[in-house]
């Protein structure tokens, strides 16, 4: 009797301890061993108790997991639908998913080669007609992001794949943004445009730092009309992961660049980024060993005055460039722009002005082969009205290029003095992830020595985003 009274109290005793400390490893081992220490517990017992704990133990290992059910209204806090996008939440931890995909037709037709039409960074196209399927300004991609807050701070990765539709040509350099090749048995480009980290909290702002898009001329490409669709063609024959949009009829590409940067929190609709950049060496320039980061900067305002909406950007960029043969120079750039909305009615306007920077990328045509810097200047118009499903556009831009000297202008006497394009589209909204789209595009491109080429494009597709 006196016993089982023992295995009873005993019993109860491992009760209570896994009861008040579940999570402690060797919680009940250890009791076992205490109360055969004091002699409550014969050895007989304390054996019996020990190979039964360790029995249970087992089986609560071998156990499945509880089902977790993966919406809103279920999973007891583990796992639940994000609240926006396509994702999940697992804990503390949002994981989402975002994307787009598209294609059109593009039917473009160039001036017949000749003496006259031989424009040196030129856009506009020179071969006769051509067509193509193919992506547009963008090319799909799909965005990974996991985020959580962990000890009052906001952290997040981001990863962002860009794959094209269009066979690329890997052995003419250009990686997964080369020139195409539209062969049988061929592969598209994936362009890892985006990794990178943040984190940041309320009242003190944000911190990125790996690879995404630059500050200078950003707002340029995010509020230009022909991001969704084609703009300038280029390369229509042979069509590699983008068309231009209107890169190089207006501004100069921002790029996806590798940068540490700090954004400020929103005051009263101003936001503030700096941030220090990789280096970039020229394209078409002399070569370089760069020893200083660039340097970049946007200042944005978001606000409304009654029943308009208005968005004030101006950005720069700066960089050094150590030629190893020839003087070293600065480049540098800004641009400033507004975006207005007035009911269906939204306007676009930017202005940028440059000095060894060069035109349509950054650092092309940039300096003469002496490192002599280059100057160059542009802007872009735009207007969109919306009526329910339907979206009507068009816009004009130009970019232009100065001469560094005269050595430079007899040097290089086709070299490219203004590339512009008209863009007028047509929207339809399908539904909220396809837009179906219609373009029609006239682009032109003169030389400093009068030497002009002009084409004309039609584009047809859809863009779909989720």
């Amino acid at each position: 009797m006196k016993g089982t009274l023992r295995l009873m109290s005993a019993a109860g005793a491992l009760m209570l301890a896994a009861t008040a400390a579940p999570a402690m490893a060797g919680t009940t081992a250890d009791l076992l061993k205490r109360l055969h220490e004091k002699g409550i517990l014969t050895d007989d017992e304390y054996q019996e108790l020990a190979k039964g704990q360790t029995a249970e133990a087992a089986q609560t290992a071998a156990a499945p997991a509880p089902a977790v059910t993966p919406d809103a209204s279920g999973g007891a806090g583990y796992v639940r639908m994000t609240d926006s996008g396509v994702g999940l939440q697992i804990g503390d931890v949002t994981l989402k998913f975002s994307g787009s995909v598209n294609g059109f037709y593009v039917h473009d037709n160039g001036d017949t080669p000749s003496a006259t039409t031989a424009v040196t960074g030129g856009v506009a196209t020179v071969g006769g007609s051509t067509s193509a399927v193919r992506n547009g300004l963008l090319p799909g991609f799909l965005k990974v992001e996991a985020s959580t807050s962990l000890e009052g701070w906001n952290v997040g990765a981001h990863f962002g794949m860009y794959p094209g539709i269009n066979s690329v040509n890997y052995a003419a350099g250009g990686g997964a943004n080369s020139a195409g090749n539209p062969r049988a048995l061929q592969t598209a480009g994936i362009d890892f445009r985006q990794t990178y980290l943040t984190f940041g909290r309320a009242g003190f702002g944000e911190v990125k730092i790996g690879r995404d898009i630059g500050l200078f001329a950003s707002e340029a490409i995010l509020n230009d009309i022909t991001l969704l669709s084609s703009g300038t063609p280029a390369g229509n024959v042979a069509p590699s992961n983008t068309t231009l949009g209107r890169i190089g009829t207006g501004y100069i590409y921002t790029d996806f660049q590798p940068q540490i940067t700090y954004t400020t929190p929103n005051f009263s609709g101003f936001t503030a980024s700096v941030g220090i950049f990789e280096p970039l060496s020229s394209l078409t320039g002399p070569a370089e060993t760069n020893k200083q980061p660039g340097f970049q900067a946007k200042f944005v305002y978001d606000g409304k005055f009654g029943d308009v909406g208005t968005r004030l950007w101006v950005s720069g960029v700066t960089q050094k460039h150590n030629v190893d043969a020839g003087p070293d120079y600065t480049g540098w750039g800004w641009d400033a722009g507004a975006k207005v909305t007035f009911g269906p009615v939204t306007v676009v306007g930017t202005y940028y002005d440059a000095s060894g920077l060069g035109t349509t990328a950054l650092n092309l045509f940039d300096t003469d082969g002496l490192g002599n810097k280059r100057d160059s200047h542009g802007f872009y118009l735009q207007g969109l009205a919306t009526f329910g499903k339907f979206s009507v556009g068009g816009s004009y831009g130009e970019s232009n290029l100065d001469y560094a000297t005269i050595a430079d202008a007899l040097a290089n006497p086709t070299l490219v003095d203004k590339n512009s394009s008209w863009v007028g589209q047509v929207r339809y909204g399908l539904n909220s992830w396809v837009t179906l789209l219609g373009e029609y595009v006239r682009s032109n491109s003169q030389a400093h020595n009068g030497n002009e080429a002009t084409s004309s494009a039609i584009a047809a597709g859809a863009i779909l985003f989720f």
